[in-house]
């Protein structure tokens, strides 16, 4: 496949050419061919418009929260409070439809962490069925497609373990016996910059489960005065197609086989990590986990960028989303961006030479 031209129908379809969207009834999912890179990106881009539909001036976010998703990721926002990030993971949540209803899973998930929750309080708790004289399983609110976790922070590091294997394993344990978790299962977890009275900070080895980090600021002043001019007005209910769930796991598998990503760019990605290991200023480097989690991530957003391979200018731009919440440095240093930039220059100049010749 070459590599693709964003302003090609064929390859990026124009949303405002579908009759679903233009249909005046509510909206519901479309079925897509996604065995090629333009039908995975047709699905990403169907999400996009349904989220920029509810969610101003954050599209920088929305790229990395698709990037995330498509790349079988987590994300964690660090925000201020009523900065849109309910809104944000609601969106999302609502542009899936299920295609398995049998499972009895749904689409979105709220969990509001506090300091008295338990872990059995988001992974389910075994009941007793007095007609049966046995015990089943409940699930808890960690069975969803999309899980919002608001102010992962505050709540103890036993409910955040819990947490944490559900996103790395897919899976959460209860009585010493597995549940497994949807193969969609995304996170996307916030924690406030501002107030640290009564929290229980993320130590790294945690932090290393999230792909990315994200440091919301607020929106521009032609968003936020158009939300409050249309604020109290009923919106009427959005007509652009959902997805299935189901396009959303195929299209990972098709990215992950036909976005090429050649042995430069994984040796640019080993020598970064490498000179900031060496960094006198890194007490903690960046782990080998981060690498590999950064190769669907680079593959999504050179989907994204139009292009079927990867380039250095994905790296250069997710670089510190990757990286910088994995680094701890010494006290008094620069930012972790500057750093990483610093890391990345002689790395990112080879593999722009060798891509040259």
């Amino acid at each position: 496949m070459d590599a693709m031209n964003e302003t090609d129908p064929k390859t990026t379809p124009d949303l405002e050419d579908r009759p679903t969207e233009l249909d005046a009834r509510p909206a519901k999912a479309v079925l897509a061919e996604v065995t090629t890179l333009e039908g995975a990106c047709e699905i990403a881009e169907r999400i996009r418009a349904r989220m920029r539909n509810h969610v101003m001036g954050r599209d920088d976010v929305i790229e990395l929260v698709l990037v995330a998703l498509f790349s079988d990721g987590h994300m964690l926002l660090e925000d201020y409070p009523g900065s849109g990030k309910t809104t944000l993971a609601k969106a999302l949540g609502e542009s899936i439809m299920d295609d398995l209803p049998d499972d009895e899973i749904p689409e979105f998930r709220r969990i509001q962490f506090t300091p008295d929750l338990l872990p059995s309080d988001i992974t389910g708790v075994m009941v007793f069925n007095t007609e049966t004289n046995t015990f089943t399983f409940r699930r808890g609110p960690i069975f969803a497609y999309v899980v919002l976790v608001d102010e992962i922070n505050r709540t103890s590091p036993k409910v955040q373990a819990a947490l944490l294997e559900a996103m790395a394993e897919k899976q959460v344990t209860v009585d010493n016996v597995s549940y497994m978790l949807d193969r969609l299962f995304f996170v996307i977890a916030t924690q406030n910059p501002l107030d640290v009275a009564g929290t229980y900070p993320l130590p790294l080895a945690q932090l290393d489960r999230f792909l990315f980090k994200i440091r919301m600021r607020h929106v521009d002043r032609a968003s936020e005065l158009e939300v409050l001019e249309t604020w109290g007005t009923p919106k009427p209910p959005c007509t652009l197609p959902k997805v299935y769930r189901g396009d959303i796991v195929k299209a990972r598998d098709v990215i992950r086989k036909n976005v090429q990503i050649t042995r430069g760019v994984k040796e640019c990605l080993v020598d970064t990590a490498a000179c900031l290991r060496q960094d006198k200023r890194v007490i903690q480097g960046v782990s080998t986990r981060s690498l590999v989690q950064a190769i669907p991530a680079l593959q999504t957003l050179a989907l994204f960028r139009g292009r079927d391979f990867v380039s250095t200018e994905d790296i250069q731009y997710l670089l510190p989303f990757l990286l910088a919440h994995r680094l701890e440095l010494t006290p008094g240093a620069d930012e972790p961006e500057t750093i990483i930039q610093a890391g990345a220059e002689g790395p990112l100049e080879t593999l722009s030479r060798a891509t040259i010749r």
